[in-house]
């Protein structure tokens, strides 16, 4: 983890920048920096704070901190936004009806090139430093990992913005380098953008180095980015470049020669895979709750490859994981992202990950009570703030920072990317079912490396129901990670997938079909600690006692509320050929006459 006078040092350097950088001037081309380049990529440490000051913009308020987070993933099948009435803001991004003028949707795209010219002044000058090429051996490959680094932010920056609004202008050079060239660049196809990312990141493989080669160039083991992560990064934009996404002309369009992009996502997993650098950490519990919880900067099994780090207790530069979504302490916490019921239900009911992405309670103000709720307002787990230790935050404190690190992608994906390409390409093979198998195992509290046929996929799936049950597998592991909604779009299974849970919410609201038989109440001990299904006194799968337990409090559990609460607000915008895409900013429209506004909007 980068050090807080580090910190410190970059934010006063560059966020006087951050606020030249405004959405409607982006294409002003305007340095980054009044310091020169000479003072800015003097030596490997000044290096380092560059490229620093490119990873502080991956979170904040208006980046993996909040907005983009755990605003613009929402709603899919897995969670939802908050609740109460369209707002123009936070609540219409979550149900697909923003404006142009949202605006949460301004600063977000602008920090996003704000990234992308960070990096930008990283890759165009470290190469052109004197210790590149006639350092020491250290300093030279120190060098070349920060230059693949920001290679690397790069395409991050443009990815997450490319999944969000579609063709943009292409940013490959410093805009100190665009000045003289034309300031008002029309949208470049993604695709395109995709080719130049991909090429990037084949150079940035070459550049940084694998976990254990750290030490032997004398850097630490921490959040910053290593091969494994470059790969990774490049297997997923891959997928995005093989899939479908909102053309320009409104409809759902596939990217051409698909197979190409599969094979790219397919070696590059199976590197990662082969490395041995990367391992799942055997306890899903264990890597979310003393991992990720307990904010630790190296992580021994390599499974949490590429995180956003946060720090400051800030706006700036920290995250509000664990603030605005998650169980709620007392009074303090948001509790805005709500699982949904049937997604609750999606999981088997001994898979372990329920728990831990699904948390059913809210924690009184002693810190350590649990309150059970109805399924209409549990919340996602992953981020909860009576998991954060290392120091633990007290039940007391009304800050909303928590210093937690948004993952961005887990060795658990580049799995479950290897068997989808693989399936893609050669179908359901023993090593496709492998890669799932041991994620399934994992989730089960399961050895990873031995069969089981218990929890195994079955075999002999054919190739559609093979993609099918690794439709579902993905969501399973990966929930409320921002990745579904995505993942959703890229197989042009969105509007499909939105249609079927608003009809699934309908008949678990009537208690029909499958939902016939769940209970009607759940009984939660009244003097519960636990964090996981030990709060309740009933079965989840069962009906429920007609008469309270002793030493429990009673709840509605599923019930016709599921219509008037989490049916009436999921996704009731949504537009299939528009809300594939958010609008782009009003401001960037009014800067640029050649910028053109997304379809629908």
């Amino acid at each position: 983890m980068f050090n807080k006078s580090f910190h410190k040092y970059i934010f006063a350097l560059l966020m006087p920048t951050v606020a030249l950088v405004g959405c409607q001037k982006f294409l002003d081309q305007k340095p980054i920096t009044e310091l020169g380049t000479e003072q800015v990529f003097s030596d490997v440490p000044s290096a380092t704070k560059a490229v620093a000051s490119a990873y502080s913009r991956l979170v904040g308020d208006a980046g993996y901190g909040i907005r983009v987070s755990l605003y613009y993933p929402l709603d899919n099948d897995e969670m939802q936004g908050p609740t109460g009435a369209g707002d123009n803001d936070r609540r219409d991004i979550a149900r697909y009806s923003a404006t142009s003028g949202n605006a949460q949707i301004t600063n977000p795209f602008n920090q996003m090139f704000t990234g992308i010219e960070f990096s930008n002044n990283c890759i165009d000058n470290i190469p052109k430093m004197a210790m590149y090429t006639s350092g020491s051996d250290k300093e030279k490959k120190q060098l070349q990992r920060l230059h693949g680094e920001a290679l690397t932010l790069r395409a991050q920056f443009y990815l997450e913005a490319i999944r969000n609004w579609g063709d943009l202008p292409a940013h490959f050079t410093s805009a100190s380098n665009l000045a003289g060239g034309n300031p008002f660049p029309k949208a470049t196809d993604r695709d395109s953008l995709y080719e130049v990312l991909l090429n990037d990141l084949k150079l940035a493989a070459t550049l940084v180095p694998w976990r254990n080669e750290l030490a032997s160039i004398g850097d630490a083991q921490d959040e910053r980015i290593t091969k494994g992560t470059v790969k990774a990064l490049r297997a997923r934009i891959a997928l995005f470049r093989a899939g479908y996404s909102l053309r320009r002309s409104g409809t759902m369009a596939q990217g051409s020669n698909p197979a190409t992009y599969y094979k790219i996502a397919l070696d590059e997993c199976a590197e990662i895979m082969a490395s041995g650098q990367h391992t799942l950490n055997p306890n899903y519990k264990e890597l979310w709750k003393n991992q990720v919880g307990a904010r630790v900067s190296a992580d021994p099994n390599g499974e949490l490859m590429f995180q956003a780090s946060a720090t400051g207790r800030t706006g700036v530069a920290d995250t509000k994981l664990g603030y605005y979504n998650g169980p709620t302490v007392g009074t303090f916490g948001n509790k805005s992202v709500n699982v949904l019921p049937t997604y609750f239900y999606a999981f088997d009911s001994t898979d372990l990950r329920r728990d831990v992405t699904c948390v059913p309670y809210n924690v009184a103000a002693n810190g350590v009570t649990k309150v059970g709720q109805a399924i209409t307002a549990i919340n996602d787990g992953k981020y909860r703030r009576d998991w954060i230790s290392n120091p633990a935050v007290s039940a007391t404190d009304a800050i909303q920072y928590f210093g937690l690190k948004w993952q961005i992608i887990r060795y658990a994906d580049v799995l479950l990317m290897y068997a989808e390409a693989e399936n893609e390409l050669n179908g359901p093979t023993v090593a496709a079912y492998n890669a799932v198998n041991q994620v399934r195992r994992r989730g089960y509290g399961k050895s990873i490396s031995a069969t089981d046929a218990t929890v195994d996929l079955p075999t002999g799936l054919s190739k559609s129901s093979f993609f099918k049950a690794l439709v579902k597998e993905r969501s399973l592991e990966l929930g409320g990670e921002g990745v579904r909604k995505y993942d959703l779009i890229r197989w042009n299974l969105l509007a499909t997938t939105i249609a079927d849970t608003k009809k699934n919410l309908l008949d678990m609201s009537n208690r029909v079909g499958a939902f016939a038989d769940l209970p009607q109440s759940m009984y939660y001990f009244t003097t519960a600690t636990g964090d996981d299904k030990s709060i309740w006194s009933n079965s989840l799968y069962k009906a429920a006692p007609s008469a309270t337990p002793t030493g429990t409090t009673k709840i509605v559990w599923v019930s016709s509320a599921i219509n008037t609460t989490a049916l009436s607000r999921f996704a009731t915008g949504f537009t299939t050929g528009k809300s594939e895409l958010l609008p782009i900013p009003q401001p960037v429209l009014d800067a640029n006459f050649n910028m053109k506004q997304n379809p629908g909007y």
